[in-house]
């Protein structure tokens, strides 16, 4: 079929080598197939003799030997003329078919030999004598495997005559191997054009890994080098590359519209001109017998520069092979473009993706999934819902490589499952730090809340301008961004059905703001002559608040890198708790001492109320830091566990 397909772009030339190679083949299978009528009409006659089921003939000649024997032995006669076969009507469609193999092969090479053969075997179909049928008459198999002048023209004759013709083209045909590629006919030139493209895909022809493929032919017709380039397996994917001094001529084929475009796409560094993408049809290339074909030009200056486009082009062929097989794979973890984003991103760096699909694809994803996270990734959940976008290209790039690395190096498929595990692991991880970093930025907030109270009552204690307004407006801004903070992460937790412990902590969090925002508005209506020994109280109430959310701060920071095993950021982070837990204690005490304060100074109701309000805000939002501190320790425990 990749005949074909290089006869339907024009280069028939480079085929002529791998023509003769078939009809030589199919020489030797229809000999024995002519012998096997032969040896079927014997035993019809004789069956009682010995019979010759042709194995050793039929192993030589690549055909099954059961086939054959199954019609030898099953041949009978019907009445005095006329034999009877198992699958006698394949065998003189075989026959046929072999025929014109060798006729094809001889007509590429010498047109007016193979018009006359072609000429000879309409004649002798014509008479009937290769119609398909599973009896035939005894005088007819004689007609067709005869030799003898009397009886004029037989298959067997010209048979024999195409044999010479090949003979004769093969030797013109003389073979040599450069750098791996089958070559014909080079001349001086045409070598270090051949050299470049082999060195190209010398370099990355074991990224292919087990898979057949990237056999290579040049020779050279019409005046030009043609290198031809069979890829992988399927059909009609093929490359022939046409050099002619320093132009060169990129003919593609595929079957697949998005792999054709990627194939272009990998050579946007040189200035070669791309056409085509047109869609073609050719029988027997599957349901719709179409392929798409592109065209490069690329005109190089010096030899030296069309040899790097050979080079790369050659370089660039195993990144083809099974291709959208890959494609497909990716699409279930992540989008389409970045499926194939990830196999342009694979090919430039010389990763590939058949290492990938080597050592299991899917399943080496899906086990990760199982082992690692089961309860974070659901099934038929995509990676980048999971991970988010970036993080999820990020694990699967690491994937291929590591894929491809451990083929390379002969590692193990268990270190590769483990390695894209504890890989997935961290991903998760990090997904888990961008959740606390929402939770750090609550926390950065309630620290703002605790500044603006503070600011008021230094400026009430020293008697200089405070506007309450502002302070209220300004906090109850503050807390809005909070709750807008909070219900966008608990989103994403959910989404990514990220440990509870975090959201528990965003709640705290929101608690802790909203307990500060309430006492802002409390401060901003204290009469503006506050007793000076209320505002200190106050003040040093706010000043262990302030401690608080620095603590939880640092406590937040800490436990995020706690999962890449530092052992220093652990210690932080348990101390935060404890700082935390210390924090609400003293804040207790000094709500304490303000009540007390306020009930024996003789205060009017206004400064007493307001004072006792904002006081036990203050103390409240400690106590939500508190809690806070025991749900980070709860999370710390968590990944020291893991």
């Amino acid at each position: 079929m990749k005949t074909q397909i290089i006869e339907e772009l024009g280069q028939g030339g480079i085929l002529l080598p791998a023509l003769v190679a078939e009809g030589l083949a199919a020489n030797d299978r229809i000999k024995v197939r002519m012998s096997s009528l032969q040896a079927a009409v014997s035993h019809a006659q004789n069956p009682d003799r010995p019979v010759s089921e042709l194995a050793v003939e039929s192993h030589a000649a690549g055909i099954a030997p059961a086939a054959i024997a199954t019609l030898i032995g099953g041949a009978h006669l019907i009445g005095p003329s006329r034999l009877a076969a198992p699958n006698l009507a394949k065998l003189m469609k075989e026959i046929q078919d072999d025929a014109a193999a060798m006729i094809r092969a001889v007509g590429a090479g010498a047109p007016s030999e193979g018009e006359k053969a072609n000429a000879r075997l309409t004649a002798v179909r014509s008479a009937g004598l290769l119609d398909a049928t599973n009896d035939i008459d005894l005088a007819r198999i004689a007609r067709l495997t005869g030799v003898t002048e009397a009886a004029g023209d037989s298959l067997h004759r010209l048979v024999m005559d195409l044999h010479k013709a090949l003979n004769k083209l093969a030797s013109s045909c003389s073979e040599e191997t450069l750098d791996g590629a089958h070559v014909f006919g080079l001349h001086g030139e045409d070598r270090s054009a051949v050299e470049a493209f082999m060195k190209g895909l010398n370099e990355t022809r074991g990224l292919k890994f087990n898979h057949p493929g990237l056999d290579t032919m040049a020779t050279r017709s019409g005046g030009k080098l043609l290198i031809q380039n069979d890829i992988g397996t399927t059909d009609a994917h093929v490359v022939v590359i046409a050099v002619k001094k320093n132009a060169v001529t990129v003919t593609y084929t595929d079957v697949h519209l998005a792999r054709a475009k990627f194939f272009i796409s990998l050579f946007d560094k040189f200035e070669a001109t791309w056409s085509g993408l047109d869609r073609h049809t050719a029988a027997g290339l599957g349901d719709d017998n179409s392929f798409y074909l592109v065209t490069g030009q690329f005109q190089a200056s010096h030899a030296a520069d069309r040899n790097e486009f050979l080079t790369a082009v050659g370089g660039a062929l195993v990144f083809l092979i099974d291709w959208n097989k890959a494609r497909k794979l990716l699409r279930t973890w992540v989008a389409k473009d970045d499926a194939a984003r990830i196999l342009g991103w694979a090919a430039r760096h010389r990763i590939g993706h058949r290492g990938f699909l080597e050592l299991g694809g899917n399943e080496l994803l899906g086990s990760a999934v199982r082992n690692a996270a089961p309860a974070r990734i659901g099934f038929g959940e995509r990676l980048d819902q999971a991970l988010g976008r970036t993080a999820a290209i990020d694990f699967l790039k690491a994937a291929l490589r590591a894929s491809t690395a451990a083929l390379l190096t002969g590692r193990s498929v268990r270190t590769v499952r483990d390695q894209i595990e504890a890989d997935l692991v961290r991903h998760l991880e990090r997904v888990d730090g961008a959740l606390l970093a929402a939770v750090l930025r609550q926390i950065g907030l309630a620290h703002d809340v605790v500044a603006a109270i503070s600011r008021h009552i230094d400026a009430l204690r020293v008697g200089r301008p405070a506007d309450p307004t502002l302070l209220a407006r300004r906090c109850g801004a503050i807390e809005q961004k909070a709750d807008r903070i909070a219900l966008e992460t608990r989103k994403e937790i959910d989404r990514l059905n990220a440990r509870p412990t975090i959201g528990q902590l965003i709640d705290r969090a929101e608690e802790a703001v909203d307990e500060l925002e309430q006492a802002a508005f409390i401060a901003s209506l204290m009469p503006d002559r506050t007793d000076p020994s209320l505002l200190t109280a106050l003040a040093e109430l706010c000043a262990v608040a302030m401690t608080a959310t620095e603590v939880a701060a640092s406590g937040i920071a800490a436990a995020t890198d706690v999962p890449e095993g530092r052992r220093a950021d652990s210690e932080d982070a348990l101390s935060a708790v404890t700082r935390l837990i210390d924090a609400e204690h003293a804040a207790d005490s000094l709500e304490r001492a303000t009540t007390a304060l306020v009930f024996g100074g003789g205060f009017d109701v206004a400064t007493s109320l307001s004072v006792l309000e904002l006081a036990r805000a203050i103390e409240r939002a400690t106590d939500r830091f508190a809690g806070f501190g025991h749900l980070l320790r709860r999370h710390i425990m968590i990944d020291l566990a893991a």
